[in-house]
């Protein structure tokens, strides 16, 4: 029975920094709750649906977030071509990249979409160190529009933070773990 590796160290973000900065620690730190509410968890227990209806599980949660890295800041930031990991299209649909019911929960499995998350993160990271200023703007496209590298960082915090509080009931429903 393998779990989830160690939660990774959270760094509480600065009380007072400039802007850059503090969009960048707390998309860090948001990056770093989803991995803490996996860690120490079997690839069974990663793979339970919240409440039926829904197809929310953890596992789910960590290919969604690795599709939103790749949609917001390789498909919008930088223009680049993405090759989904699990969805059909533009990586928009959560439906799309909940667990494969007919991929067995395996650490191998569980290994390769942690790894496809960490990657799409570092990929993240190096796009964004391309930019100068928060004021730049995106190379594609949302809806038409080009957004500032500042609207990503933001969007990117809101997407987490959302995500992180279905993560917090989907670990107190698995092992009653609760915190931040």
């Amino acid at each position: 029975m393998t779990e989830f590796p160690a939660a990774p160290d959270r760094v509480d973000p600065p009380y007072r920094d400039g802007e850059r900065a503090a969009v960048q620690a707390w998309l860090e730190f948001h990056r770093a709750t989803l991995l803490t509410k996996c860690a120490g968890l079997t690839p069974e227990q990663l793979g339970e649906r919240s409440v039926p209806p829904s197809g929310l599980s953890l596992r789910g949660l960590v290919r969604h977030m690795t599709e939103v890295e790749l949609g917001w800041f390789a498909a919008v930031l930088a223009a680049e071509a993405v090759d989904w990991p699990y969805s059909q299209d533009d990586g928009s649909d959560f439906d799309g990249v909940g667990r494969d019911p007919d991929e067995p929960d395996t650490a191998t499995a569980v290994a390769r979409e942690l790894a496809a998350f960490t990657a799409a993160v570092e990929r993240s990271r190096a796009l964004a160190a391309r930019h100068d200023s928060l004021d730049d703007l995106g190379a594609g496209l949302r809806r038409g529009e080009r957004v500032s590298l500042r609207w990503v960082f933001l969007h990117m915090i809101e997407e987490y933070a959302r995500h992180n509080g279905h993560a917090d009931l989907l670990r107190e429903r698995i092992d009653g773990a609760t915190g931040d």
